[in-house]
């Protein structure tokens, strides 16, 4: 039962992302700056896309004299077209976050994970394109290939979809921007915490 609820409460994120993209909005950056990782995963979405659209008209040819299957077949191959949309519309609108305390790193609608920058030891541009499996590690690939590895002071916990905790120590992440993001999270980590006001 519970599996169900993730499952239908992600959908309906998907839903909601489709909506976000189509006015051109961003999900809750607030006053961070947004680093964007969807650039890589276009075409791959594109041809998920086109690979529906040809199934679908190949089985409704095939089913033609079928009606009530071949109206069933076509029902599903909608819903998937407007899920495959929905995934590449939630990696649009919920870019990477950073701002002067926190980096939230996210993909589509599943991960949104939310980094302290002082738990950064080590943030650096670098390019994989092959991922294992590894306790403490968090490999968000974006087109099978990861362009930022922070390395971090203390594990912070990240959920899985269906909620299992791990603790993490070390992520690695897409952006269409690695270097300014880099760039931009050394700067943020090098910047003078703010004076308290002494009147309180």
């Amino acid at each position: 039962m519970r599996t169900a609820l993730v499952l239908v409460r992600h959908e309906l994120r998907l839903l909601a992302s489709i909506g976000l993209w189509v006015a051109r909005r961003r999900h809750r950056t607030g006053e961070g700056a947004a680093f964007g990782y969807s650039r890589g995963q276009g075409p791959m979405m594109l041809g998920f896309g086109f690979v529906i659209v040809i199934e679908s008209i190949m089985m409704s040819v095939l089913l033609r004299n079928h009606p009530a299957v071949q109206r069933a077949w076509f029902t599903v191959d909608v819903y998937t077209l407007v899920l495959i949309v929905g995934m590449h519309a939630a990696s649009v609108v919920r870019p990477h976050v950073l701002d002067d305390r926190v980096l939230r790193v996210r993909r589509a609608a599943h991960v949104d994970l939310r980094i302290p920058l002082e738990k950064v030891a080590r943030a650096r541009r670098e390019l994989r394109t092959t991922h294992e499996r590894t306790e403490g590690e968090l490999n968000l690939a974006i087109g099978s290939q990861t362009t930022v590895t922070l390395e971090l002071t203390e594990p912070v916990a990240h959920f899985t979809f269906l909620g299992r905790r791990q603790d993490i120590r070390l992520v690695r992440f897409h952006a269409d921007d690695a270097d300014g993001l880099v760039k931009a999270i050394s700067r943020a980590r090098s910047a003078p915490s703010p004076i308290p006001d002494p009147t309180g």
